[in-house]
């Protein structure tokens, strides 16, 4: 099976409705996406699949959520129907509360970093916000499918409670920011 087709070869490929230039911003958005996607996968080779089973499924089914991003924004003749929806975001919202709720007080911004997979996780964070400014781009000109945007807000999110989730698993402590104010007031429960 070859997996060229040389159509591509002038510079330009294919949405789902018509043929744009390689730099058009759906592709860019898109491309961000994989990106975002792959940075997911090399933090899953870094988790112990029986100590981290949770994340470690969570983070394959939002591979899978990534492609279905990445496909509706490529999508731009009428009648397709999209796959990224309200409840994909509501997911994620149900996450990032439980695994803030699992993880330590938090008051000041904190520095990436810590373990492998929360470090891959944390760089995973900084694209999917890459991806979402692009995507805020993209919507000023053209009509996307919002839950994509919204996903993605949600996402980056999820990343950062991800990957204190994983450091605070592994005892890991996360570093404040030394000169930043308290940013977060801490819910008394």
């Amino acid at each position: 099976m070859k997996i060229y087709t040389k159509t591509g070869d002038k510079g330009q490929t294919s949405l789902v409705g018509k043929r744009v230039d390689k730099d058009h911003l759906r592709v860019e958005s898109y491309g961000t996406i994989d990106e975002v996607n792959t940075l997911v996968g090399y933090a899953m080779t870094y988790l112990d699949k029986d100590d981290t089973r949770d994340i470690f499924n969570s983070l394959q089914k939002i591979q899978h959520e990534l492609f279905d991003c990445g496909g509706d924004l490529a999508v731009v003749k009428q009648g397709i129907p999209f796959k990224t929806t309200d409840k994909m975001v509501e997911e994620l919202e149900s996450l990032i509360d439980e695994y803030m709720d699992a993880t330590p007080p938090l008051e000041r911004f904190i520095l990436p970093g810590g373990s492998k997979p929360a470090a891959i996780i944390h760089q995973a964070r900084a694209v999917t916000r890459r991806a979402e400014r692009t995507v805020v781009t993209l919507m000023k000109q053209e009509t996307i499918h919002l839950p994509v945007f919204l996903y993605l807000n949600r996402l980056s999110d999820y990343f950062f409670a991800l990957a204190r989730l994983i450091n605070t698993r592994l005892n890991i402590k996360d570093v404040e920011y030394e000169r930043g104010a308290i940013v977060f007031k801490t819910e008394k429960k």
